[in-house]
Order: structure tokens, then C-alpha cells, then sequence
């Protein structure tokens, strides 16, 4: 990860927020020499002092059987990012860049029983139904020669948070003026454009002195 100082985020209730606002993550790992990626929605949660993922797979994938020879595992949650060119600053003579805002959450994973893999699945349809009971695909709701089968094929899991690290890179080594520049020229793009724009927003007033 890019490790510079002024590009970490240092609220930990800044990031775990983050990370809760952008759940269709990367779950990486590793076995045999090879390296193993999926993108998967997760579930924070937080319980007994402990940060936890919840989540499900396939069943009997290469992503499984990877995991269950090695539980330590990478999931990288990222947001919106953007192209900042050089032209913008007060001396363009420079690289261009990209803005743009990453956590990497560390930890082991760990495979549930049927009974977990209940919970994980009323905890993820319910969150993700925002909370509401009747919607007809939570899983209390669904009847059970659905659930069944459907249940045969996935596993779920979840993965305790040992360490968390971060990058919300948005300018902020640049000099007031061109820092405006780039907020400007940001804000009339695109939406990940704005979204950025918005972040610089926020971050202006501990960057520059009023």
C-alpha cells in the first residue's frame, strides 16, 4: 500500500465508516504459490472488542479450497478515484496523478457450520433489504424448498480484523491555490469526480489555516 503520512486517513471511525459504505470488496489470498481474488459484499460487524467481516462464497471453488489451506487474508475496500492532471497546479511542470481513497483490512478467515451460514445469510439480507422484515428476499422470508438447495452451495464466513490500513489520497500535498484548482476542476466532472471534490472539501480546513 502506498505508505506516506499525509495521505492516512487518522480517524479510525472515519475509515471503519468507509469500509461500511463500500462492502463489494476484493477478498484476497493465497495457497500453493498461486494467489486467489474474489469481489464479494461484506458485513462489519462489530463484537466483543473484535471487528468482524461476515460474508458468503461458492461452495468447493478455488477460492475456498485456497482458504482453508491458508485463513490469512487481504480484503481491500475502495471508493471513488479520479485522474488529477499536473495542468491544474500552480506549476503544471509536473507528473499527473490520481486522487483516490482505499482501506486494506487484514485477518483470518474462518469458515461457519449450517447454523452459521443461517445467521450470515438473515444478517446479510436483512442489511442489505435495509432492515426491512417484509421484504420477500430476506431469508426468514424465502421458503424452504429455496433455501435448501440454495443453501448446498455456499458457505459463508468470517474474517477477524487484526490489522487495518489506509490511503485517502486527495491532494493534500499540494499548496492552497492548486488545491482549489483541483477541488474546482473536480466538482464540474463526472460523479466520481464530485464525490472526491467533496472529500477534499471536507479536509480543507485542517489543511490550510483560515
Amino acid at each position: 500500500m502506498y505508505n506516506l503520512p499525509h495521505f492516512k486517513e487518522k480517524d479510525p471511525q472515519i475509515v471503519i465508516e468507509f469500509m461500511k459504505q463500500h462492502p463489494f470488496a476484493m477478498l484476497i489470498g493465497s495457497a500453493d504459490n498461486k494467489s486467489y481474488a474474489t469481489q464479494i459484499p461484506l458485513l462489519f460487524e462489530e463484537r466483543d472488542n473484535k471487528m468482524i467481516l461476515i460474508g458468503h462464497m461458492m461452495r468447493k471453488q478455488d477460492h475456498q479450497k485456497a482458504f482453508e489451506k491458508n485463513p490469512d487474508v487481504l480484503v481491500v475496500f475502495t471508493g471513488p478515484h479520479t485522474y488529477v492532471s499536473a495542468t491544474w497546479y500552480n506549476n503544471p511542470q509536473q507528473a499527473s496523478t490520481w486522487n483516490y481513497m482505499s482501506v486494506h483490512a487484514r485477518g483470518a478467515i474462518k469458515f461457519l457450520d449450517e447454523k452459521g451460514l443461517e445467521d450470515a445469510l438473515r444478517k446479510l439480507s436483512l442489511h442489505y433489504e435495509n432492515n426491512n422484515p417484509h421484504s420477500s428476499t430476506i431469508f426468514d422470508n424465502l421458503s424452504e424448498e429455496y433455501r435448501r438447495p440454495m443453501m448446498k452451495s455456499i458457505v459463508a464466513f468470517e474474517i477477524e480484523i487484526n490489522t487495518i490500513e489506509n490511503v485517502f489520497k486527495l491532494s493534500q500535498n499540494r499548496d492552497r491555490e492548486s488545491y482549489h484548482h483541483i477541488m474546482d476542476k473536480l466538482a464540474s466532472q463526472e460523479e466520481d469526480g464530485r464525490k472526491i471534490a467533496e472529500e477534499m472539501r471536507k479536509r480543507e480546513e485542517k489543511l490550510f489555516d483560515k
